[in-house]
């Protein structure tokens, strides 16, 4: 049993300090300070997640810190994903958002229930550092394959028929609000041509009443 746990411990450390061998913006910053502090940047890391570890328990606004952990990094790896020409790296990181944005649904509903769990915010902020762990099962692929993949295979048709009816209606709705525009568009120009007429007609019979007026005058002017 000890030696078990001993050989897992050594896997994650080996696979810890391949993680932290890869070219990228934070090894680099590793790189820097390992050269400055003469400190291993394996045990830097250790350092910095216990910091994170003990500042989600009691720092100020660890829901902020948390759902920064869980989304940028994976945010990160999905786009060099999408750059990259290989699948399953596509396949990994869809997985966890699929999870992710199923964890926040869940989260919204039971947020009533879960604001009285103990250090709520470090324990979310495990389980998504697990979800997004560089192994075959992470908590991702579990969820996914035990859970989500199993409840949409099974309601896929029903879900494939709601979304096609509301697409349908949508369109009809769409489709009507244009023929009502288009049959509302003669009667609009009518109405502005009518209103134009009228206010021609208006201007017409106020200038020729003018003109009467002042005809009327110069001659009663003349009589004079």
């Amino acid at each position: 049993m000890a030696s078990t746990t001993s050989g897992t411990a050594e896997g994650w450390k080996a696979k810890l300090n391949k993680a932290l061998q890869e070219k990228n913006f934070f090894t680099d910053l590793l790189q820097k300070i390992e050269d400055k502090t003469g400190v291993r940047r394996m045990y830097i890391v250790i350092a910095l997640a216990a910091f994170l570890g003990i500042y989600l328990m009691v720092g100020y606004g660890a829901q902020f810190v948390c759902n920064f952990v869980g989304f940028l990094y994976p945010a990160y790896a999905s786009v060099k994903a999408i750059e990259s020409s290989q699948k399953e790296d596509d396949t990994q990181w869809l997985t966890y958002w699929v999870v992710y944005s199923f964890f926040a649904l869940v989260e919204f509903f039971a947020d009533i229930f879960l604001f009285w769990i103990p250090f709520y915010w470090f324990l979310k902020c495990v389980f998504l550092v697990w979800c997004m762990a560089p192994i075959a099962s992470n908590g991702s692929q579990m969820i996914y394959h035990r859970l989500i993949k199993p409840i949409v295979l099974k309601y896929q048709n029903k879900i494939d028929d709601a979304i096609d009816k509301a697409a349908d209606r949508l369109q009809e709705a769409t489709n009507m609000s244009a023929l009502t525009n288009f049959l509302n568009f003669p009667c609009e120009v009518f109405g502005i041509a009518k209103q134009k007429v009228g206010d021609f007609a208006e201007d017409i019979g106020r200038g020729a009443a003018n003109d009467a007026i002042r005809k009327r005058m110069a001659d009663a002017t003349k009589d004079e």
